[in-house]
């Protein structure tokens, strides 16, 4: 979501007569796109806005902007404690940028500064330029916001209440990235699940997927991300009718412990997201599926960690992302007592990534000698001599081609799995 808003950014720049540079130093304007869900994040923020403070001291004219969610948490007073910053907007006010750069703000040494972080209610209604990143596959926002609540997260009071985009603009846009050569949408939300739930389009998520199927140039869908709560046997069911929509799945999982997914305020219990996963698994056999984890939830006690360890080998996930908990501020889970120790998190953590490798890595052998079918994206970053491409399942296979292959399915015979890629040569 951060890279497409980045991408929505630099579209804004790029109209208005903006080149993206190279180096930082030789940069006129340098925008910083934040993420609050985790206090690492803030703290990577936090050392990068140091930095740019000793080129600001060199080249005076320079001006820094603030965009994203710590924008829209801190505001103003981001000024306070870093009086070099010029601007500052929200991931709701990204269309603010036009009028900053048109006033004037954006050139010469005059100190102007201003914050855009008010409620935005029609951005979800608004067209904004995109500078894209790549040729072949394309990321395409279906909503904003989240109505949830989870306990440990701040995207509700950072991203705002849930809205959905009128289905016509998302269809049009996926259409016109198909004229444009793109061959795969990944579809956004916080939880496209519920999308078109409080619009008046009378159009839900399987129905949208259906609709953005019937579009000849495009090749493969995706989405993220799914909230269990909301994952319904009709998606199931569409995911199975439609070839077009990649057979991966991400489904945040977060704790294995019924206790710990009350306190997160999650909405459903470990049965009820298993049995879920067995439902998609036998709609759709070959399907990968990857969730989100976090250790060391207030209250999570070493029975608790351990329902979340047998939940991971009893789903064996394709994928992992996991974490440990982090503190954010206006949520309610600074309220819980019992606060889990910070080496005894780094321990659950470490435990579980170890454990999901060794799963990740069995089912990667389970397809030495199969044949797939892959959209190839262009040079492999870790083999220049190879070119790499994606499964429908969202593996990472790299194999000898050139560029020709580029944004093409082919078939691939995978002749070597690696922990986070595999290896064929093509048919």
């Amino acid at each position: 979501m951060n890279v497409h808003d980045s991408e929505k950014i630099a579209g804004i720049f790029s109209e208005n007569g903006y080149e993206e540079s190279q180096e930082l130093r030789d940069s006129n304007i340098i925008v910083l796109n934040t993420c609050t869900i985790r206090a690492k994040a803030e703290q990577k923020f936090s050392s990068e806005l140091g930095r740019l403070k000793i080129i600001k001291k060199k080249n005076p004219d320079l001006k820094i902007a603030v965009a994203g969610c710590i924008a829209q948490q801190k505001g103003k007073s981001l000024f306070k404690r870093f009086p070099y910053i010029d601007f500052v907007f929200g991931p709701n006010n990204i269309d603010s940028v036009h009028g900053w750069i048109n006033n004037g703000s954006t050139k010469g040494n005059k100190r102007s500064r201003r914050t855009h972080t008010e409620d935005n209610h029609e951005y979800h209604t608004k067209l904004l330029p995109v500078k894209r990143e790549g040729e072949v596959r394309a990321w395409v926002s279906i909503m904003y916001g989240c109505n949830n609540f989870c306990a440990y997260c701040v995207v509700p009071y950072t991203r705002g209440r849930e809205r959905s985009r009128p289905g016509q603009d998302i269809i049009d846009e996926a259409r016109s990235l198909a004229d444009g050569g793109f061959k795969e949408v990944t579809l956004l939300g916080q939880n496209v699940n519920s999308y078109g739930k409080l619009s008046h389009d009378n159009i839900d998520f399987p129905d949208l997927l259906r609709k953005l199927h019937e579009d000849k140039k495009l090749e493969r869908i995706r989405f993220v991300t799914s909230h269990p709560r909301d994952f319904s046997d009709k998606l199931i069911g569409t995911m199975k009718e439609l070839p077009k929509v990649c057979d991966h799945m991400h489904l945040p999982l977060q704790s294995g412990s019924d206790r710990i997914l009350k306190l997160m305020n999650r909405g459903y219990t470990y049965n009820e997201y298993k049995g879920k996963i067995d439902r998609l698994r036998h709609a759709l056999p070959d399907v990968a599926v990857t969730t989100d984890i976090i250790v060391g939830f207030p209250g999570e006690t070493d029975e608790d960690y351990q329902e979340t360890v047998s939940a991971i080998s009893e789903i064996a996930f394709d994928g992992i992302y996991a974490f440990k908990y982090s503190e954010r501020p206006d949520t309610k889970a600074l309220e819980l007592p019992d606060h889990v120790d910070e080496q005894v998190k780094s321990m659950r953590l470490q435990q579980v990534l170890d454990m999901q490798e060794k799963i990740t890595y069995q089912k990667n052998l389970k397809l030495e000698g199969t044949i797939v079918e892959i959209l190839v994206e262009g040079p492999s970053e870790s083999d220049p001599e190879k070119m790499t491409g994606r499964t429908g399942t969202n593996k990472i296979v790299h194999f000898h081609g050139d560029k020709n292959d580029i944004a093409q399915l082919i078939r691939v015979r995978i002749d070597e799995a690696k922990l986070h890629s595999l290896y064929g040569e093509k048919l």
